[in-house]
């Protein structure tokens, strides 16, 4: 009897769950498109505290791949990944550093990538 019984239930069709979730969907990855920027930042006033602050928080911004601020100049350069973080999301992360009182950009050129 019990043989019985176990051939029934071990033959009955079990029916699985076939459908895709969206975490199993593979997204294609998108080619990362990098420009480079040029800005203007009023309002450093030192090396240290100022140019490196803003040179160390926008290198860890998702999307920036290059991060230098001159304070001699008062200029940063920026590369970054277009699919990722645009232009004027850089602007205001420079902006907002220490609440928006202290930098300012004032002017951005684009940065003609050389081949």
């Amino acid at each position: 009897m019990f043989l019985l019984l176990f051939i029934a239930i071990s033959c009955n069709e079990v029916k699985k769950d076939t459908t895709i979730k969206d975490a199993e969907i593979e997204k294609p990855e998108i080619a990362a498109s990098y420009k480079s920027i040029e800005v203007d930042i009023e309002g450093m006033t030192c090396e240290i505290g100022c140019a490196r602050t803003i040179q160390s928080k926008l290198s860890k911004v998702n999307g920036v791949t290059y991060s230098k601020v001159n304070f001699e100049t008062n200029k940063g350069q920026f590369t970054y990944n277009e699919n990722e973080i645009n232009k004027d999301e850089i602007i205001n992360k420079i902006n907002g550093i220490a609440g928006g009182d202290l930098y300012k950009v004032t002017k951005t050129t684009d940065i003609e990538e050389v081949e």
